[in-house]
């Protein structure tokens, strides 16, 4: 059964390459005209919505999981319906890659209720099912996430980049030099980034700007050095940097240590979301609570621990936002 579960996965792979290289001039053409790169200047909002209430019987209510997150986009938005806030995100016609974060299993990767609930919305403002891509490094981190694989045409398609495929052209910006997945490059006109709230044992954290490591072929060879200035230059790449259009961050289960793997005994619930259109700045916010989380726990702060994410800092002299406190709207809703 497991051959030919790979059997059929390598058939819808092949189909789904073929898909995008003949897609690939449509969807440029559409790219270049709803997307400019994005060059962040002023201030930069973070919306950080919670709802304690958000669990029931140890399970994520879905129904409070919509609500939270039409009022974070609303607040972001400043705006007085949820599809007033995604209108101003994307447009019918896109297709919209939902970049989820999956590595670690259902204990801490993105709540599939969370996308759900994103989906939902999208659909509402005129994106089509069929112009939906969720999608994430590897198929088998998506079903470990409670993911289901689907390739269908005309529904919601979830798949890992195995199954699309890497650009035959590398991609280089500074220290990085990478092969980018047909998702972000070919099919997707918008990118959503959705990552998780938790620690890394490596690069200190992983949020909106780590997240698009799932964007490359080869994201091992980007970790030394505490990933600095690796995380930056990678956001650096030009696909990316156009692309994405904003960053919802699944902070309902978050994690202060051993990550990124899932480790309970360093999670705790946030119950919240993170919005931003800034990366930077919502990594920075991110960071700081966590290292708050680490103080009321008793653990060093990132830096004593040789693990301090100075690439965001890079990520701001790159000009992709900013980690000044001052120039960060931190709104709590």
């Amino acid at each position: 059964m497991h051959k030919a579960t790979l059997t059929r996965r390598h058939w819808a792979g092949s189909c789904l390459a073929a898909l995008a290289d003949a897609a690939c001039s449509q969807g440029r053409d559409r790219s270049a005209g709803a997307s400019q790169e994005l060059t962040l200047t002023g201030t930069a909002r973070v919306v950080i919505a919670r709802d304690p209430g958000l669990r029931a019987g140890g399970s994520v209510d879905g129904t409070r999981l919509v609500n939270l997150l039409d009022r974070a986009l609303q607040a972001f938005f400043a705006v007085d319906k949820p599809s007033e806030a995604w209108r101003r995100i994307v447009r019918p016609g896109e297709v919209v890659g939902l970049k989820v974060n999956c590595l670690a299993g259902k204990g801490a990767s993105t709540h599939p209720a969370l996308v759900e609930a994103v989906c939902e919305r999208l659909q509402q403002v005129g994106i089509r099912a069929r112009d939906i891509l969720i999608w994430d490094r590897l198929s088998e981190d998506l079903e470990s996430a409670g993911f289901r694989i689907a390739t269908g045409r005309d529904r919601i398609r979830v798949m890992g980049n195995e199954l699309i495929g890497y650009e035959d052209e590398l991609s280089s910006w500074g220290s990085a030099g990478s092969l980018l997945a047909k998702a972000l490059t070919r099919i997707s006109d918008a990118v959503i980034n959705l990552p998780v709230l938790k620690d890394h044992g490596i690069v200190g954290i992983t949020l909106a700007l780590k997240n698009l490591f799932g964007a490359v072929h080869n994201p091992n060879k980007y970790h030394p050095n505490a990933g600095d200035p690796y995380v930056a230059d990678v956001y650096m790449l030009p696909p990316i940097r156009q692309k994405v259009r904003l960053a919802i961050c699944d902070a309902i289960t978050a994690q202060y240590e051993g990550g990124p793997s899932y480790m309970p005994q360093w999670s705790w619930p946030f119950n919240g979301l993170l919005v931003a259109r800034d990366p930077v700045a919502l990594d920075y916010t991110g960071w700081q609570i966590i290292e708050q989380e680490r103080a009321r726990r008793g653990l060093k702060p990132l830096k004593d621990v040789g693990r301090e994410p100075k690439w965001i800092a890079t990520a701001a002299r790159h000009g992709i936002g900013t980690n000044d406190p001052r120039r960060i709207e931190r709104l709590e809703v």
